[in-house]
């Protein structure tokens, strides 16, 4: 299974005292996919104004950000258990609705289509005479 965060939006102050472009909020997701199957978890995390070292908004990475989310409240470890669990429940679904056991089973038989015969040829006989047909007449001159 493999699982990926990311950062898909950052809000900025654009001053706070002296500093500029300030992140408040994050808005985060975490995706998760094995084979076919996909779960995904989303939200925002808010951030109080920095206090002593401060990385102006240009230098970031996703990596910093996504720290700071997991600093302040978002539960890495049960998000990504959340994601694994949507996935797995549809590997193996908890419920499912199978057929009503008083009907009886519904069969699907795919429609029959018409068999068409192609005209026999034998090599001594020119394809052209086989697709040729006699010309019939009503008029009794002919």
């Amino acid at each position: 299974m493999t699982i990926l965060w990311l950062i898909e939006r950052l809000l900025v102050k654009p001053t706070e005292g002296s500093l500029t472009d300030v992140v408040i909020t994050a808005d985060w997701r975490c995706n998760g996919s094995q084979e076919s199957f996909s779960g995904t978890c989303y939200g925002s995390c808010s951030f109080a104004p920095p206090s002593g070292s401060f990385t102006p908004y240009e230098d970031l990475t996703q990596e910093q950000v996504l720290s700071w989310c997991y600093a302040n409240g978002v539960d890495q470890s049960a998000i990504e258990a959340n994601v694994t669990q949507q996935i797995n429940d549809q590997i193996n679904p908890p419920i499912i609705a199978p057929p009503l056991p008083w009907l009886p089973p519904v069969m699907i038989v795919p429609p029959m289509l018409p068999q068409v015969e192609p005209p026999l040829v034998n090599a001594e006989t020119p394809v052209a005479a086989v697709d040729e047909q006699p010309v019939v007449s009503d008029d009794p001159a002919a």
